[in-house]
């Protein structure tokens, strides 16, 4: 789940992160008041969930509080790739002297977080890391020590950060590993972490990731949630307890279990195919959930056919097949349904389907030839 730059900064404030003095605004009118009490001169921030803002006129800096109030309504005004500007952030101007990025994120690979940093921050880190790779600095955090006061300070030394900011580079750095530690972030970045003419560190935007796996654990961050950065699909599936990801394929696919949804797509493109979807209605589904999978599929446009793999261990194969019935009576499907059917139950399901004019199959390469076919 992402956040918004205000959201995510003002968690680095919890955790003695510095950022500079602003609010969140929904009006133009709203912006010029944060404006008037911050001194006039302010930066405008349009709050969506993309990159990019500052290229498409999203960020503008108002020399007063009148030029606030109309640059927020132009702004206030914008889609920027796709999504509607709802807020703009009101924060104080800053004279920026250097620029540096800062980040946390997980490394897969090393199987620990990393601590990533580059004296060339800013709204080109991409470039500088596939230009001048040299530039970026990392350092792996053990996840049972955390981060230690000398990871910090090499840090520090690693960018030329010069030596009257290194105790409170130290602070920042062991504030974002707080930060991103308790709310079980995936990416917690600071783009740009400056130094001002008046020689302090401040963290100009701020941009966290939460790993959904997560948010029982995170009330308070599962509200912050936008929907308006997500297909409405994954927002309805997420209701129902679904996991799905929308895909650019033509083939449907509906399976218990993550492994075999990845192992039902794979096999899908062996065969020629592209899969719409990552869908799992994971164990125990019952026709309920079932149903309301199947309504999602098939709102996708691309959709040519369906692919269901179920396998029955914990999912019973006829609560499925009652699931299957009660959709395509509610949704009258246009295209055409495969449906492999294995293990609990699955001679009755069977039986429920046989009316129900859908193509039947043994075995999962058999299903996945089939579906590829159909959807031709």
């Amino acid at each position: 789940m992402k956040l918004h730059e205000y959201q995510s900064k003002t968690i680095f404030a919890k955790y003695g992160i510095p950022i500079p003095k602003g609010r969140v605004a929904a009006t133009a009118v709203e912006a010029k008041h944060i404006a008037e009490e911050l001194g006039g001169r302010v930066v405008i921030k349009s709050q969506v969930l993309v990159g990019g803002r500052g290229k498409a006129g999203g960020i503008k800096v108002a020399k007063s509080a009148a030029e606030a109030e109309g640059l927020a309504q132009q702004i206030l005004a914008m889609e920027i790739k796709g999504l509607p500007v709802r807020k703009v952030l009101v924060d104080e101007a800053a004279a920026i002297e250097h620029e540096i990025y800062f980040a946390i994120t997980n490394d897969r690979a090393a199987k620990k977080p990393v601590m990533i940093a580059s004296a060339e921050g800013g709204m080109d880190i991409e470039e500088v890391a596939a230009t001048k790779p040299e530039k970026i600095i990392k350092v792996h955090i053990d996840p049972l020590l955390g981060l230690r006061d000398y990871q910090a300070r090499d840090i520090a030394a690693s960018i030329d950060l010069p030596r009257d900011h290194w105790r409170e580079f130290s602070k920042i750095a062991a504030g974002l590993w707080q930060a991103y530690l308790e709310t079980d972030a995936t990416l917690a970045e600071i783009n740009p972490l400056v130094i001002t003419k008046d020689k302090r560190l401040a963290a100009l935007d701020g941009k966290m990731m939460i790993d959904d796996n997560a948010l029982f654990r995170h009330s308070d961050l599962n509200e912050m949630r936008d929907i308006d950065e997500e297909a409405p699909a994954e927002t309805e599936a997420r209701k129902f307890g679904l996991s799905y990801i929308k895909l650019d394929g033509n083939i449907g696919c509906m399976v218990n279990g993550a492994g075999l949804a990845m192992t039902s797509m794979d096999i899908v493109k062996l065969f020629g195919g592209e899969p719409a979807n990552f869908l799992d209605i994971g164990g125990g589904a019952g026709s309920d959930k079932v149903a309301a999978a199947m309504k999602i599929i098939l709102s996708d446009s691309n959709v040519k056919a369906v692919l269901f793999n179920i396998f029955g261990g914990i999912t019973r194969c006829d609560e499925v097949a009652r699931g299957i019935l009660v959709a395509m009576d509610e949704v009258k499907p246009k295209v055409p349904m495969v449906v492999r059917l294995v293990g609990t139950n699955a001679e009755e399901g069977r039986k429920l389907l046989e009316n129900a004019k859908m193509i039947t199959a043994e075995t999962l390469a058999d299903a996945a030839q089939k579906a590829v076919q159909a959807a031709k």
